[in-house]
């Protein structure tokens, strides 16, 4: 087992694209940790410079406390798993599990019964003597994985390898590779941007995005408490909502969170109070996640929201509302690309606070049926002011009626301007 150890690694590609932008990371020795993020957002870059494939720009890589900038991908004894699989055209499964250990000069006794036993596991034992393009997807990736496995390495690198696959099969080999890997005990970096991969493999999650780290945590600690904005809205099997809120400390007996033609209020006894009344004045981020929310009748009395449905959407297991409540959406903050100047300077980098209030400045100028929480959209910067409900397995509402929607305030995230948790999230 080896630890792998991020200090403040960076990647400036040729032409000063800043792929990853001071990454600091931990992982454990036998850890599973999953790197996610969207297309583009330096997760499989990261994967290669801990590979050895990329070269680092800045900062240092540790493995198992050796620094390891300068090693080649055969001193670090790292295995990677492509998303293709990679596999020897020419070789069969046999020659392809087997060609790590060949090139180690192993005894072949030895290799064989290893390849054979690892086949068995992987549940192609019967395709040892076909070649990779008589293969399904899913039998090249058992491969690929059985190739990396075989001559036990200290780290495994996995970059998206179920991505390729149909549904049915991610499912089934996800569970492998959990049951795998964790038997072998072998430290695993695994990068996806599919959420569903990350909660049900890792161990920690690291989230990032345009090359910035957002969030590291236990799978429920960054579900249930995200120090980002970005990362609440990323982690969402639905579409996170996210509202622009005014801040009030009314005769200062509480906070409340003005919408415009709605309001939600939190006593001074919800420990969040404090740190968000400190916004007073100023407009903040307000995320709730669709099964944060439920039908109540008119005559609920608790923190609600009231609208009208504007289309209902059937998921098979459950149905999803989308109300229409005069709050527009506010878009989820992100950093601008990041380029470096010939002189190692960034450029576009205000940052996100900078770049949220010369948003909402701009919003302010509008006239006042167009502002946020006076239902129009403003600037162009909002989508529409939908909230997203989940209903659960039937509707109780038909498109068109009054609706009434209940806040469970305990589940709302607050957030800064610029996506940062107005209150600490607990790691």
């Amino acid at each position: 087992m080896s630890s792998v150890v991020l200090d403040k690694v960076t990647k400036v590609y040729p032409g000063g694209h800043l792929a990853v932008d001071r990454v600091s990371l931990k992982a454990e020795n036998g850890e599973f940790l999953v790197l996610l993020g969207p297309s583009g957002c330096g997760k499989s870059t990261l994967l290669r410079m801990i590979a050895g494939l990329e070269e680092i720009t800045g900062g240092d890589l540790w493995l198992d406390g050796k620094l390891a900038n300068q090693l080649t991908p055969r001193e670090r004894d790292v295995a990677m798993v492509f998303q293709n699989g990679a596999l020897y055209p020419h070789r069969t499964v046999r020659g392809n599990m087997a060609f790590p250990l060949e090139i180690a000069k192993e005894d072949p006794g030895a290799v064989r019964e290893r390849v054979e036993h690892l086949s068995k596991a992987l549940h192609i034992e019967e395709t040892l003597e076909r070649r990779p393009h008589t293969l399904s997807g899913g039998q090249r990736q058992r491969v690929a994985m059985g190739r990396a496995i075989v001559r036990q390495p200290k780290i495994f690198l996995m970059d998206e390898p179920l991505s390729n696959l149909d549904a049915g099969m991610r499912t089934e080999l996800r569970m492998e590779i959990s049951s795998l890997v964790r038997s072998l005990g072998v430290t695993t970096i695994y990068v996806t941007h599919d959420q569903v991969e990350a909660l049900t493999l890792a161990d920690r999650i690291a989230i990032l995005n345009r090359g910035v780290l957002q969030d590291v945590g236990t799978p429920a600690q960054i579900y249930n408490d995200p120090a980002t904005a970005f990362t609440a809205a990323f982690l969402n099997s639905q579409q996170l909502n996210l509202m622009a809120a005014g801040v009030h400390t009314p005769q200062n007996a509480y906070v409340l969170l003005d919408f415009g033609p709605h309001h939600l209020i939190l006593p001074w006894s919800d420990p969040r109070a404090y740190a968000t009344s400190q916004h007073v004045g100023h407009q903040i981020l307000v995320g709730m996640r669709p099964d944060g929310l439920a039908p109540v009748p008119e005559s609920y009395e608790g923190p609600s929201i009231f609208g009208r449905v504007r289309a209902l959407e059937y998921h098979g297991h459950e149905w999803m509302a989308y109300v229409e409540c005069g709050i527009p959406a506010a878009p989820v903050p992100e950093p601008p690309d990041q380029r470096v100047t010939a002189n190692g300077h960034k450029r576009d980098r205000a940052g996100l606070r900078g770049m949220v209030r010369r948003l909402f400045a701009q919003e302010e100028e509008l006239p006042p049926q167009e502002r946020v929480g006076a239902g129009g959209v403003a600037g162009g910067i909002h989508r529409r002011s939908d909230l997203i409900v989940r209903l659960g397995s039937r509707p109780v509402w038909r498109v068109g009626d009054p609706a009434k929607v209940a806040v469970d305030l305990t589940r709302v995230m607050l957030f800064t301007p610029d996506g940062a948790r107005i209150d600490p999230p607990r790691r």
